[in-house]
């Protein structure tokens, strides 16, 4: 597995990770979160040694990452990287053939993933003369042409259409199965609750929470009640341990202890005319979020 162990990077006073401590495993998608300025992208720049840690370590299958380990990594950074006048299959050779691999072996996989992700009529074009969500296509691809093991993402679905998020989604889950360790951030987190096992959620440099999101779940304090209804207004404030998160004509949305007793709740609503809905449930991975960057 992937492994930060106490990680610390300084730049000047700045203090960009601080102890930061987490594993992406290998067959399951890790989205790695945080709000602008967390530490995230100095994180995965340090698993390419791009950046040095000032103290701690980042491994791989137990032992330091050295250049070979490297040459099994894919890397899709924020900031695209590739060269906009060079043809797209050229650029997708040359980035495979400096990861030292045959030309024939990096021209058969890119010819794969070029036909996978509808570019195949596209491999003599020009990078600039793609479009946005086909350049990030492209971006994928030369991070996949290597066949990693481990695949780093930096904002992978940013100003992508909804159909080319599902198809990155879907792409992403398949590498999963096949045993890839797949670690992504990402600031769309209904997206990222939909497709991932575990979570690290990173807040100045350190680590607030992580571990399998369903567990992660299931194990807060907090439950989410979501109640549709006709008729009089409920008096929630009568009730403790009760949030009103969200209240509009009809409709409320609560954040309650766990302890509370779910009678309690009901009978507020016997003065209602109907209840239309409701649930209860564990919080969701934007409630989770808020909570541990706020706390």
């Amino acid at each position: 597995m992937l492994r930060f162990e106490g990680a610390v990077k300084h730049f000047g006073a700045l203090t960009a990770l601080d102890g930061c401590t987490f594993v992406a495993r290998p067959g399951r998608l890790t989205g790695f979160l945080g709000p602008n300025g967390a530490g995230k992208t100095t994180a995965m720049r340090a698993v390419f040694g791009l950046v040095t840690l000032d103290a701690g370590t980042v491994t791989w299958r137990g032992d330091p990452i050295r250049a070979a380990g490297r040459s099994r990594f894919g890397y899709m950074p924020e900031e695209r990287g590739l060269y906009p006048r060079m043809h797209v299959r050229e650029q997708l050779l040359y980035l495979g053939e400096l990861c030292g691999r045959p030309a024939a072996d990096v021209g058969r996989v890119a010819d794969r993933w070029l036909e996978q992700l509808g570019l195949s009529s596209r491999a003599d074009a020009r990078v600039d003369e793609l479009s946005h969500g086909n350049q990030q296509r492209v971006q994928l691809i030369a991070a996949l042409v290597n066949q990693p093991d481990v695949l780093v993402l930096d904002e992978p679905f940013a100003g992508l259409d909804p159909l080319a998020m599902d198809a990155m989604g879907g792409l992403l889950e398949e590498l999963a199965t096949t045993g890839v360790t797949v670690l992504f951030s990402s600031h769309q987190l209904d997206l990222v609750e939909d497709l991932c096992h575990d979570v690290v959620i990173l807040d100045h440099g350190r680590v607030v929470l992580a571990g399998e999101l369903e567990e992660l779940r299931a194990a807060s304090t907090q439950r989410v009640v979501d109640i549709r209804f006709r008729g009089r207004e409920p008096r929630w404030g009568e009730l403790r341990h009760v949030q009103v998160r969200e209240s509009s004509d009809g409709h409320v949305r609560l954040s309650v202890d766990r302890a509370q007793h779910l009678q309690a709740l009901l009978a507020q609503l016997h003065g209602s005319d109907e209840v239309v809905s409701f649930s209860y449930q564990p919080p969701t991975l934007s409630d989770l979020f808020t909570r541990a960057v706020a706390s």
